[in-house]
């Protein structure tokens, strides 16, 4: 199956559509080298592609340079969101506002290379719907690591997920998915919210090692202590909403049994 519908030579099938975007917070310094080397990478794979950032209320100069970018590409549409709307709140806008027929996204800080959705490309097929990344290695400090290490056990034995990595923000998927799908949370926490009814309304889903790099502008929005406390109250609270209904109605059937 190898090369299946990736050509638009005689006789092939069209290359579906692809909308990339970059929900971006503070990211002037990397921002503009995601969407160029973005643009060159869709070139390659599809003829008909489309770039979206979603700048998140951003208080340094990403407005400015976007704006400047938009002028140049005419395939690269800007959102401005006025206030901060959190990172949740910028993904929902992404996925709302992506017009073709796969959705890949990544995170504006440049901690991925989108050069790799080439490897998510090549792993979809029309029985997949979603390609997850799973990082190779975390490059970022050692608390990070083991914060990041731990969230990660934590949220997939808590939520029964079956992937190899829940907070690898590198994934492509059908946009036919949020037919289905439909996501509320406006924090971190939408990866979780995202996988787990993605998984649950039994969506095909492949899987492909990517690379993470060392943060070279800005700082991470999550990892402090407030930030990681509010986090824990809204996974209980996504727990209750998504798992404990299931947990509930396994008990059900087994009493019945």
């Amino acid at each position: 199956m190898e090369g299946q519908g990736r050509t638009a030579s005689e006789g092939a099938q069209p290359r579906p559509s692809i909308s990339a975007f970059f929900p971006a917070y503070n990211d002037g310094g990397t921002i503009p080298s995601m969407v160029l080397t973005a643009l060159m990478t869709l070139r390659d794979l599809t003829d008909d592609y489309e770039v979206i950032v979603v700048n998140d209320g951003s208080g340094d100069y990403t407005a400015e340079v976007l704006e400047e970018l938009a002028q140049r590409y005419p395939e690269l549409r800007v959102i401005h969101h006025t206030q901060n709307r959190g990172y949740g709140g910028a993904l929902r806008t992404g996925f709302e506002s992506a017009t073709k027929d796969l959705i890949f996204y990544t995170d504006g800080d440049a901690q991925y290379d989108p050069r790799e959705l080439a490897r998510l490309y090549d792993a979809w097929r029309e029985d997949i719907d979603l390609v997850n990344g799973y990082k190779i290695s975390r490059s970022d400090p050692l608390h990070r690591i083991i914060i990041g290490r731990i969230y990660h056990w934590t949220v997939k034995l808590a939520f029964g997920l079956g992937i190899c990595d829940v907070d690898c923000d590198f994934r492509l998927m059908k946009r036919s998915i949020f037919d289905t799908v439909h996501l509320k949370s406006d924090s971190g926490v939408i990866c979780v919210e995202l996988m787990k009814k993605v998984q649950d309304a039994g969506f095909r889903i492949a899987e492909v090692p990517v690379h993470h790099y060392h943060r070279a502008y800005g700082k991470s929005q999550f990892f402090n202590f407030r930030r990681i406390w509010r986090t824990g109250l809204q996974l209980w609270a996504l727990w209750w909403e998504l798992r404990w209904p299931q947990l509930l109605g396994r008990d059900k059937r087994q009493a019945e049994d």
